[in-house]
């Protein structure tokens, strides 16, 4: 099972307590959690990837074992650790202002 991690904001939207457990089939990569993520919660479509084109929203990131995965392919498999459940998968509401 693959953790995620979601910030609170979108918690809340998809009345989610707590981290959020996935099963993936295939290679575990961004692009298969968020798949799976929005197939078990259909509220969260469109909040972490845009509807037409999946790509990323500006103002979110990805980590896993303390790297920034946000600018990776999101078809990039994903390090042991998340797959084995031993570290989470984070999805993370950037800041931004001056």
């Amino acid at each position: 099972m693959i953790r995620v991690v979601l910030p609170p904001p979108l918690r809340v939207l998809a009345k989610i307590d707590g981290e959020v457990q996935l099963a993936i089939e295939g290679e575990a990569t961004p692009r298969a959690i968020l798949d799976a993520l929005e197939d078990r919660y259909p509220v969260l479509r469109g909040t972490i990837r845009e509807h037409d084109t999946k790509k990323r929203r500006a103002f979110v990131r990805f980590f896993a074992c303390s790297e920034d995965l946000s600018h990776d392919s999101p078809d990039k498999p994903l390090p042991d650790q998340v797959v084995k459940g031993v570290e989470p998968f984070l999805i993370v509401g950037a800041i931004a202002g001056g």
